[in-house]
């Protein structure tokens, strides 16, 4: 049993959705690596974020707390200064802390952002940044690192495609920068006697889906395998108009991929160059991994492997990300394994939120959860002192004009599911979405206006209103009875 606080990797791709390796069953990915991960962890089936897109995301998992309560709702915003990150309570618990790749909880366009992303005190002593692979940035650590090493990007229209671009090699890669910046990270602090954290945050898979070629070229073979995105013809008509403007070009027909316009051949390919970045990602965890191994930490580490949020890949009509709430685009993978955990492989089907990760590592390292938190601790499920399928009876996730593309009407929506239903509301609109996830797993068919589901619908709106008087924010604390 170890008594001094468990280190912590905590790796973080960018829109990775949940069907998305071996372990979660595609079979056409390789991703020994993580698989292995989870065969000697604990896996969670159905893990949620609380926002579709990045800010509100991450502002939600790094404090414990809702979108709404953290005031962070939208890209663009920047997390107010008085919110507190899981890695600040760490730090000053006495760990050091470190992160190569992305934050994002604030303002990322070159037009706001000029040198780098301003940062509230956040708690990462290191802090190598690069929000994305773009060299838009004079202080950008990954394109200085490949200056370093007489290398260019030097990203190239792919000639099959018109959707997917590719970079020469996998040493090419921002997902190997970020891996190696750990690297270097984990060396020095193993030196000290304090506990560390290391937030490894790719940008990988997010678009522009541009793998290095010769991980896209492995597909060529299978190509006609792929299957194709699951939409029915029509399937929109009778769903919030959001999706029905993103399925002519997503975010709100401002960034391409206009599905009716895309071949079977695009279609196939943009898979195929998203699953091609995942395998480099599962190449680069195996190295990191097997690197903790060498230096003998990875038995008090905890590797917390997930995504801030999903990619609808083509699924419904529609690519990238926004106002919607289909599974490809919340659901996440989530694996942990760590010191006096369960590492058996086996998996939990329970319904868990990315708001939990931040009041679990709190526990794990035997501190109090801060006030604020409004997560709850996965710790009881991950050292076996719960059962594996008891946590919460559903799961809940909102999008507050998220990114800002759609105007007439805004988007504004929440959403609950629970095992069985799933409810959204399109906020403003007099419309939304009712699914029955186990007739209709493939959330095809809107019950929203269907008479026979009338009762499933109010009990889930109430659900729904329940969960969002639930967000409210717990501070500051009640000092007196009146």
């Amino acid at each position: 049993m170890f008594t001094k606080p468990p280190n912590i990797l905590w790796i973080c791709t960018d829109q990775q959705r949940f069907d998305t390796l071996g372990c979660y069953g595609n079979e056409f990915v390789i991703t020994p690596n993580l698989d292995k991960l989870a065969s000697e962890g604990l896996l969670f089936q159905h893990a949620y974020c609380q926002s579709p897109v990045c800010t509100p995301s991450r502002a939600s998992f790094l404090t414990g707390r809702y979108p709404r309560t953290t005031r962070c709702r939208q890209n663009g915003q920047a997390i107010p200064s008085d919110e507190t990150l899981v890695t600040k309570l760490l730090q000053d618990a006495g760990y050091v802390c470190g992160l190569a790749g992305k934050l994002h909880l604030a303002p990322c366009n070159p037009s706001v952002c000029k040198g780098t992303e301003q940062r509230i005190d956040d708690g990462y002593n290191q802090f190598f940044w690069s929000h994305d692979p773009a060299d838009a940035w004079s202080t950008h650590d990954y394109i200085q690192w490949l200056e370093d090493k007489g290398l260019n990007r030097d990203s190239k229209p792919f000639p099959n495609s018109t959707y997917v671009r590719t970079i020469p090699s996998e040493e090419h890669s921002q997902t190997t920068w970020s891996v190696e910046k750990a690297m270097a990270f984990i060396t020095n602090a193993s030196r000290l006697k304090q506990p560390w954290l290391f937030s490894v945050n790719m940008f990988d898979p997010h678009h522009a889906f541009d793998p290095p070629i010769a991980a896209l070229e492995r597909y060529r073979n299978i190509l006609d395998n792929i299957p194709l995105p699951n939409y029915v013809d029509g399937e929109l008509n009778n769903k919030p108009i959001w999706q029905q403007i993103d399925h002519k070009g997503a975010y709100g027909g401002k960034s391409g991929y206009p599905y009716q316009e895309m071949t079977e051949d695009d279609h196939r390919w943009v898979t195929a160059a998203y699953w091609a970045m995942i395998d480099v990602i599962d190449k680069q965890v195996g190295r990191l991994i097997h690197f903790l191994d060498e230096i003998k930490q990875r038995e008090n580490t905890i590797i917390i492997f997930t995504s801030d949020h999903g990619e609808m890949l083509g699924d419904h009509g529609i690519y990238l990300k926004g106002p919607y709430f289909y599974e490809p685009a919340i659901r996440v993978p989530l694996i942990i394994s760590g010191p006096n955990m369960l590492n058996n492989g086996q998996h939990s089907d329970e319904l868990v939120e990315l708001v939990d990760l931040a009041p679990t590592l709190m526990e794990a390292a035997k501190l109090k959860p801060y006030k604020g938190m409004q997560g709850k601790s996965l710790y009881p499920i991950l050292t076996g002192t719960n059962t594996l399928n008891s946590h919460r009876d559903d799961v809940y996730c909102e999008y507050y004009n998220a990114m800002g593309w759609h105007r007439e009407p805004t988007a504004n929506a929440t959403m609950v599911r629970n095992k069985k239903y799933k409810i959204v509301a399109a906020h403003g609109t007099n419309s939304g979405e009712l699914y029955d996830l186990e007739d209709d797993p493939k959330e095809t068919n809107n019950l929203w206006k269907k008479s026979e589901y009338q009762d499933v619908k109010l009990t889930m709106q109430d659900r729904l209103i329940d969960r969002m008087a639930w967000t409210v924010d717990p501070l500051p604390e009640r000092q007196a009875p009146w």
